[in-house]
């Protein structure tokens, strides 16, 4: 099965099976999830698997009752920080030298610059702006999930007010953006027989 098979193949799951990944492919699926693509390779997130039955099942009085949140083998939140500002870009500019062996006055122009697009932002449109970061990591969340034949469904239906208490988020610094369950689908969900319905590529591509 090639790449466009596993995506045609893919879709959000209505209904999991009581099959858990394995450790390896849980460790796949999350590896990847940390080499998500972000604006300035600030990565202003963090991403919470929940593990305990017993969050879940509170979770899942504040998602509206989907019941994916508390089926899927696995639940995964997607967080973005409260706030970004100095402080998170010199603690990345500080990793990137430590990790490439290089010494950290030559990011200071990289520092600059990201602090000066930074600073230009209102509190409302840094809050954008990450919440941008964290769709392009469900986005290669949901493209590797496909690959690797497991199955998903990004929930945005929930109370991100009650995610973050009952997650302890506030303590962390952080605020819910959205849930994604993992698994594999139960045979029963009748969404998984359908065709997928997407236009064609001529419709969507424009060449100029």
């Amino acid at each position: 099965m090639n790449i466009i098979d596993k995506l045609y193949r893919r879709y959000a799951t209505k209904q999991f099976s009581e099959q858990k990944l394995s450790d390896e492919k849980l460790h796949t699926i999350l590896h990847a999830l940390t080499l998500s693509p972000s604006s300035m390779g600030l990565q202003p997130w963090k991403f919470i698997l929940v593990e305990n039955q017993d969050l879940r099942q509170k979770l899942h009085q504040h998602s509206y009752k989907q019941n994916q949140i508390i089926e899927a083998s696995h639940l995964l939140v997607l967080c973005r920080y409260d706030d970004i500002n100095h402080v998170h870009v010199e603690e990345y500019a500080q990793s990137v030298a430590q990790q490439r062996n290089m010494p950290r006055e030559n990011l200071d122009g990289y520092v600059k610059s990201s602090l000066g697009l930074l600073m230009k932002m209102t509190s409302e449109e840094k809050i954008h702006w990450m919440e941008k970061q964290l769709y392009l990591a469900l986005g290669n969340l949901l493209t590797v999930c496909a690959v690797e034949e497991v199955d998903a469904c990004p929930i945005e239906g929930i109370i991100v007010s009650e995610y973050d208490r009952v997650l302890g988020l506030h303590q962390l610094g952080l605020k819910t953006v959205i849930a994604c369950p993992i698994g594999y689908r139960n045979e029963d969900d009748k969404y998984a027989h359908l065709p997928k319905v997407r236009y064609s590529k001529e419709e969507l591509i424009v060449v100029k």
